[in-house]
């Protein structure tokens, strides 16, 4: 689609200016809806409006990247590069944007050269006209590649600037950061707020300045509506001269979300700013998102409707909020949630200040969970380690000796790298390839990178063994499923139990206590439980007065002598619990690696199994000198809180 492409009549950029008035780039099929439900919207739902939008004329529809690419493998069973395509087909007048996480892709951890590289190619000839390029650190030397890959493929490069607010992150910041993108060879340049928390000064001195001092790049300003302040943002940066504006269709715009389409574009309407986007036709659009609001309700959180103007404290992304909130429910923490955003906080203080955005936002994130859920970093995920080490980039702010020492260990200074991450990587792509086409798997290129990229769920998925969360017939989920739950009680968070019912509570209440089952006093039968003594857990098998094995109830007979009881032979003795202490998971998660096999001799604090909670890896180690002596998981295998994952005897 690149070359001749046929942009919108109020906007072209083939030429590196923009003429006419300020175009719109939606983002309802990616980041408006990855920001207020977790990024769950199915592919056959985008599929009836898809020719609709086409006909509007909007700088470009942003649809793919991000998230939008581990969703769909990890919950959904779609793959996402079939979404591209299905995208690309019915919408052939339309830019398709996507969002890459430059040296990460499209996941948390840097990758080779010839993975970004060989990404770029395949994302652009299945159809990406524009990528947006970030680095979340705003480190140019992990952009150096992406962009470069994107100029190569003839597509055009929109090279982005994560924003947030720190002591380091000023107006000339942002303004010499701009100057080094387009030097850099950019088409266009996005102001990436992620958080939402630009204010109205900071857009227009960011703009402004930019624009006065030669830059010739058009800007396009990407801001969530969590600080409740954008709308004001917006009209600032088009007073500066801004030239493309990120919003997304109403019935997911706001909160976490971004502003609304139909609102900036009649807001605009008549002035010298108007986008000439038909009203009419978004409102139709709309009608159709309505309908999917309320197919994913059980995905909706209250923290994600409403403005939170502390977000210019903790700074957490829309994206990031509504995952962070499904998190600590899976950890059955959800009423941690004021305490993480205050520890974020400090982490990100402590971390020198890195911008908000994925991956970093993930790292700063889930570390403040930790740390609520254990103590400040007693539990330190892979990805924590990696950052302070420099594997992501060089920190905004540097960050303190007693940091490093305290996450790295005595010898930090040995493990410190400076040189460009990616530098110590080695490439991939031949060997993921073979590695697909030895397994039976390789069907298309495309498939090396679902599997590169994403190699536990990627392979789940390609082998057909990875299981829908839903499917789109199935919403709305019933009132009495387990996520409606959690989507009732966010709304209602004094109650305990709660249901919605169009009933009448007190006759639900009567209707439950009379259908509950009858307590009976004393059990007719043995029972089980399971008891702890010390580290280890065993079954105790409690019997009725009279009964147990090895005696004969005894039955009243009128009028006849009462049976002696009748030994019979002992039951054989089940076999014992392994002798050792057990190693437990510390929360849910899914076995993401075993580094050790039954008969193994470890040291204290040698890592024996990595445990994927919350997108992270974490290493769960021996609590002393040992032999391995059971192991009782198996990788992929979901496990809970406190589940005694191995035996060290």
């Amino acid at each position: 689609m690149t070359g001749g492409f046929p942009a919108p009549s109020n906007q072209s950029f083939s030429d590196g200016v923009t003429m006419g008035n300020i175009g719109i780039t939606e983002l309802i099929l990616r980041d408006a809806h990855q920001s207020v439900f977790a990024t769950r919207m199915r592919t056959e739902d985008m599929e009836p409006i898809l020719s609709k939008m086409d006909k509007v004329g909007f700088w470009a529809v942003e649809m793919w990247g991000g998230a939008t690419f581990d969703v769909p493998l990890r919950y959904l069973n779609q793959n996402p590069w079939d979404r591209l395509r299905l995208i690309r087909k019915l919408m052939p007048n339309t830019k398709l944007m996507m969002l890459l996480r430059a040296q990460n892709i499209v996941a948390y951890r840097n990758f080779p050269d010839d993975l970004v590289r060989k990404f770029v190619h395949y994302a652009h000839k299945n159809g990406i006209d524009v990528f947006r390029v970030f680095d979340a650190l705003n480190d140019l030397r992990n952009m150096e590649v992406p962009m470069k890959a994107v100029k190569e493929e003839g597509a055009h490069l929109q090279a982005s600037v994560s924003y947030t607010i720190s002591p380091v992150h000023t107006t000339e910041y942002y303004i010499k950061f701009m100057q080094d993108l387009e030097n850099m060879g950019a088409d266009s340049i996005c102001i990436k707020d992620m958080a939402g928390m630009i204010s109205p000064k900071r857009a227009y001195d960011v703009i402004k300045g930019y624009k006065e001092r030669g830059g010739k790049c058009p800007v396009e300003l990407h801001s969530h509506s969590t600080s409740g302040m954008t709308g004001l943002a917006y009209q600032r940066a088009a007073e500066a001269g801004v030239d493309v504006l990120d919003t997304d269709i109403s019935p997911v715009a706001e909160g976490t979300g971004h502003p609304a389409t139909e609102s900036v574009v009649y807001a605009f309407k008549g002035t010298e700013w108007d986008t000439k986007l038909d009203m009419e036709l978004l409102l139709e659009i709309r009608d159709h998102f309505k309908t999917l609001v309320k197919k994913y309700r059980h995905l909706i959180r209250m923290e994600a409707l409403r403005p939170d103007p502390s977000i210019v404290l903790h700074q957490i992304p829309g994206g990031m909020i509504s995952n962070l909130v499904s998190q600590l429910e899976q950890q059955r923490a959800a009423d941690r949630l004021d305490d993480v955003l205050h520890e974020i906080q400090k982490v990100r203080e402590e971390m020198g200040y890195p911008p908000l955005v994925t991956p970093t936002s993930q790292v700063v994130g889930v570390q403040a969970v930790m740390n609520v859920l254990f103590g400040r970093y007693k539990k330190i995920p892979k990805e924590t380690v990696d950052y302070v080490k420099g594997m992501y980039g060089r920190s905004p702010a540097p960050i303190s000796d007693e940091i490093k020492e305290m996450i790295l260990g005595p010898d930090w200074k040995e493990q410190i790298i400076t040189c460009r991450p990616a530098d110590l990587l080695e490439p991939e792509w031949e060997l993921r390839e073979r590695e697909l086409k030895e397994m039976g798997l390789y069907r298309e290129p495309e498939d090396v990178l679902i599997y590169a990229i994403y190699p536990q769920i990627g392979l789940k998925f390609l082998k057909g063994e990875a299981k829908a969360e839903f499917e789109s017939d199935e919403l709305p989920l019933p009132i009495d499923h387990p996520a409606t739950r959690a989507f009732v009680k966010s709304f209602f968070p004094e109650h305990d139990d709660i249901y919605l019912s169009e009933k009448d509570p007190a006759l639900m209440v009567k209707e439950a206590l009379d259908s509950a089952p009858v307590k009976k006093a004393k059990p007719e039968g043995p029972e089980t439980f399971k008891v702890r003594v010390g580290e280890n857990d065993y079954d105790v098998t409690v019997f009725p007065q009279g009964t147990g094995p090895g005696m004969e109830v005894a039955r009243s007979v009128p009028n006849a002598p009462r049976a002696d009881p009748k030994p019979s032979a002992p039951p054989p003795k089940p076999a014992g619990p392994v002798k050792g202490e057990k190693v437990r998971s510390p929360m849910l998660g899914t076995i993401f690696k075993i580094l050790v096999k039954e008969g193994d001799r470890v040291k204290k604090d040698q890592p024996l199994i990595i445990l994927e909670a919350m997108k992270m890896e974490n290493e769960i180690i021996s609590p002393r000198d040992g032999i391995v002596a059971k192991i009782n998981v198996t990788v992929g295998q979901e496990v809970g809180s406190s589940d005694a994952l191995l035996v060290i005897s």
